[in-house]
This record gives C-alpha cells, structure tokens and sequence, in this order.
C-alpha cells in the first residue's frame, strides 16, 4: 500500500524538490504552499506523515502542528519538521509541541528520505508490536490496537510518540527505565532527539493522565535514574 506524504512548503522549488524524491522512493505527495485546506484534506484521506515548514504565509508549521495535536482524527499521525530554524531553542519547541523530527535547511534529499523512512518505520514496528489489548488502570484506558488514550471515558488526544512512551511505561509497570533506554526503545534510530526529549514527553503524558501533574500518582521520576510507571494500590477496608 502506497504510504502519502502531506507536505506544507511555501517555497515552490522546494516543494516540488521534495516531491520528486519522496516520490521516487515510492511515497505518494500531496503538497500545499499555505494552510489551504491540508487539515480538511487530512480528515477525508488520513496520510501517514506530515512534512511541514515552520514558516508559510498565512501562519506557522508550528500552529499547524498544535492544530492537530488537539485534532483526536489526526493527533497519532507522525510530524516532522523542515525548517530554515535551526536553534537549540527552536528544536527544543519542536519537540515540545510534538514533533517526531526536525530537519533543518539546506538538507540532503537523501536524508531527507531516510529520515522519513525512519519515522514511518519507527510507527509501523510499534503497531505490529503492540498487543490488541486495552490496559485498564483505574480512569485509564490505553488501547494499544487504536493508539487511543482514554480518561475517565473521554478520549484524549496524544500524539503517536506520546502515546508509544506511555504504552512501553504502563506495560511494564514497576520497572525503571533510564533516558538513554526509553530514547533507544522508544525513538530508536531518531537524530534529533536527547534526554530531555524524554524529560518533555513525560511532562506532556502527565498533563494528560495525573490529577495532579505536579505530585504523579503514576508517571514517578526517580531522581538521577529515570522514570518509572507505578499502578497505586487500592486501599482495603480493615
């Protein structure tokens, strides 16, 4: 099955660059120059990766990207950005909004298509892996067949890195994993990524599953070690 690129390039040569080399490694593409109608298009025909530029008229990747991280159709689709911004600052806001890469201009058209192999085949082993089983934690529901997160009934919107971290952690419950273990089970091969992409993606599954994010009943930082995922124990009536 032929796998389709949604592209967000304001820059025509660039664009049609990106086109041409995604399509000769087999990728269907769609490209837009503006935010146009690419959320309503994704909606109709879901596509497995979006490729955006940060800065295109009209707006921002970066707002689109927030855009559909809220959108519970289009949250689990993997992000990569392709950008002229290059700044630790800029990397680190990235990643905190959700991106899966970050690719910085001028690039190389083989990088390019490997980094976006990479990404896709980061997402279809996690997929091929997960259990079909729906693990129930008190009012949470973590359905690893959908890559959906409900709370309390409510389904929530998680982006599909969010997600895999969260899924690894609560099947594994009580055991502590280092940084440098989730990075490597969790991203694998991505370039982009370091320790504190893991502190940032932890912060962001706690706004989504803890009462109180400040003081985690599950999610448990273990100081200079790494984090763990923690089931409380019920209280029994004496």
């Amino acid at each position: 099955m032929i796998q389709t690129v949604f592209v967000l390039e304001d820059d025509l040569d660039i664009s049609r660059l990106v086109q041409h080399h995604l399509e000769g490694a087999g990728f269907q593409v769609r490209s837009y120059l503006t935010f146009g109608s690419i959320v309503e298009d994704a909606e109709k025909s879901r596509p497995a990766l979006f490729l955006l530029d940060v800065m295109v008229p009209g707006g921002d990747g970066m707002e689109l990207c927030r855009r559909l991280q809220r959108n519970p159709l289009l949250s689990g689709v993997p992000i990569i950005f392709l950008t002229a911004r290059a700044t630790e600052s800029d990397r680190v806001l990235g990643l905190d909004l959700g991106a899966d890469d970050y690719i910085t201009k001028p690039f190389g058209t083989r990088e390019l298509v490997a980094r976006v192999k990479a990404v896709l085949r980061r997402f279809e082993q996690t997929e091929d892996a997960a259990p079909s089983s729906t693990l129930t934690i008190d009012h949470l529901e973590i359905d690893s067949a959908a890559m959906q997160l409900r709370v309390n009934r409510v389904l929530v919107p998680m982006t599909a890195t969010e997600f895999r971290l969260l899924d690894y952690l609560a099947r594994h419950p009580g055991r502590l994993f280092s940084r440098d273990f989730l990075l490597e089970a969790v991203w694998g091969e991505a370039r982009f990524v370091t320790q504190r992409s893991v502190d940032v993606y932890v912060r962001r599954i706690r706004e989504k599953i803890e009462l109180d994010p400040e003081t985690p009943r599950y999610l448990k930082t273990m100081r200079g070690a790494g984090y763990r995922f923690d089931i409380p124990r019920k209280k029994t009536d004496d």
